[in-house]
């Protein structure tokens, strides 16, 4: 397999998942109103898991590639959702937590890689989260439209 086929494998895959959280995304009902009960999320070891604010800068859609995965997370009010190629879908809360700027996640397969992270920047093009556990640190980029952002890193390709 080429480099090229590689990288149109990997961008018509993170395409496809973009496209789904955009589905995904706009089905809750049209509200802007952030006064909606907060989604409850997994509570965590040193605190109760509950945002309390907006989540403000975290706003949209966000994209990363990890461990050969393109890994989507979306943002809407408080509401938080991470879909991974591969199967990994989590659903959750973002917002402001003693503050602190929180994602809260509990994922359908049970995976605890991303159940809580903390949002260490958030820029209009970019934003690190630091999950805990053993994934650390990790850089998305925004998403908008639909359309993925340009540099996204792609697979290494086995000849």
């Amino acid at each position: 397999m080429t480099t090229a086929t590689a990288r149109v494998r990997t961008a018509a895959a993170a395409a496809g998942l973009v496209g789904a959280l955009a589905l995904t995304a706009c089905s809750g009902g049209g509200s802007k109103d952030d006064s909606s009960p907060t989604p409850s999320a997994t509570p965590t070891s040193t605190g109760t898991g509950a945002v309390t604010g907006s989540s403000g800068k975290l706003q949209g859609s966000w994209i990363t590639t990890s461990k050969g995965a393109v890994v989507a997370l979306v943002i809407t009010g408080k509401k938080a959702g991470l879909f991974a190629t591969g199967g990994a879908v989590c659903s959750g809360a973002a917002g402001t937590e003693a503050g602190m700027q929180m994602i809260h996640l509990t994922c359908a397969d049970g995976s605890k890689d991303r159940v809580t992270g903390m949002v260490d920047s958030a820029t209009e093009d970019a934003m690190k989260v630091t999950w805990s556990g053993k994934l650390g640190q990790e850089t998305y980029t925004k998403a908008e439209g639909g359309k993925l952002p340009s540099g996204l890193p792609t697979a290494p390709v086995k000849q």
